[in-house]
């Protein structure tokens, strides 16, 4: 449903004279509550937290849907609004992502050595340090290679930094307007990440482009360059390079970038290169040789282990890291 065509709903209840049947009601204040209701996502928990069976699926009016393929690209093409599917609350560090490979492509908890992965805290920072999640029916190429960075693609859904002052929830699925982007190569993959903000921030309408991150939110930038390169080392790895050195591009540079991997996952979803183990099914994509009915995504779901109690967190997963770049 389009902004528009809510608005002319919100008429048709009220009477032609909107603002005046609303009092102080902006327009802005309509916006944003089209956004929060406009797309009735919710998610169903199994497993059990804390350990390798976890998984979340997702679930719209008719059924379960895939977060990868079903949620639209865009919540408002117009205004170049897009959905964000959180993945990691800010603050937490339990590393949880779409899963490409699964049928419905729930969100579970990287494992590393048969073992479920925690992002360090590397001080000051605890966890991810934003809303961290991917935009739906994006996918970077891993055939392809970036000419803006030299390197392939990482194989997933594009990342999501989403700076608002709320702290989401695991699942959620925002409406966000993109403010630009950083080029993390990571293990000489590109790895874009979005700079975002929901639209349902208080500071949502000020912040127009990545010039205005800084003014707004002081130390921010250089605080997520400091992060994405330092965050692999506590596990043994090198710090992460960026290209550009490391400066952010702009929202027209990022919308373009979003658009690219837009175009990349049409290709995969509809057969035209191979997936490459990457589970393409859907319920939505009316030409994908991969679409399934509702029926098979409830056999997904229910298939999958019961909900169970959280298991306890190691007293590990707290530790400090005190990370010396040389």
């Amino acid at each position: 449903m389009s902004f528009l065509l809510w608005y002319s709903h919100i008429q048709m209840v009220f009477g032609h004279c909107v603002y005046c049947r609303v009092g102080s009601l902006s327009r802005q204040v309509l916006l944003r509550n089209f956004y929060r209701v406009a797309m009735p996502y919710s998610i169903e928990e199994r497993g059990s937290p804390n350990t390798t069976d976890y998984k979340i699926y997702f679930r719209d009016e008719n059924g379960p849907v895939s977060p990868f393929h079903d949620i639209p690209l865009y919540a408002d093409a117009e205004k170049k609004i897009f959905n964000m599917v959180v993945e990691i609350p800010r603050w937490t560090n339990a590393k949880m992502e779409i899963n490409t490979k699964e049928l419905l492509n729930p969100v579970k908890q990287d494992v590393k050595k048969g073992k479920i992965r925690f992002v360090a805290n590397c001080f000051p920072h605890k966890g991810y340090i934003w809303n961290y999640g991917a935009i739906p029916q994006t996918w970077e190429n891993p055939e392809v290679l970036d000419e803006s960075t030299g390197c392939k693609g990482d194989n997933d859904p594009i990342d999501v930094l989403e700076i608002g002052y709320r702290v989401a929830k695991r699942g959620e699925v925002l409406q966000v307007k993109p403010l630009g982007t950083i080029a993390l190569i990571d293990e000489g993959e590109t790895d874009w990440k979005i700079i975002a903000i929901d639209v349902n921030d208080p500071l949502a309408s000020q912040v127009k482009d990545i010039a205005d991150v800084e003014k707004h939110f002081p130390g921010l930038l250089k605080a997520t360059l400091e992060w994405l390169k330092i965050y692999k080392i506590p596990d043994g790895k090198p710090e992460n390079q960026f290209a550009f050195n490391g400066e952010p591009k702009n929202r027209e540079f990022a919308l373009q970038v979003i658009e690219e991997v837009h175009k990349y996952w049409k290709s995969l979803v509809k057969k035209e290169v191979e997936a490459g183990g990457i589970s393409c099914a859907n319920l939505s994509v009316g030409d994908s040789p991969y679409k399934i009915d509702s029926q098979e995504a409830e056999e997904v779901v229910a298939k999958s282990p019961a909900p169970g109690s959280a298991e306890p967190l190691d007293p590990l997963v707290d530790k400090w890291h005190y990370v010396h770049l040389k």
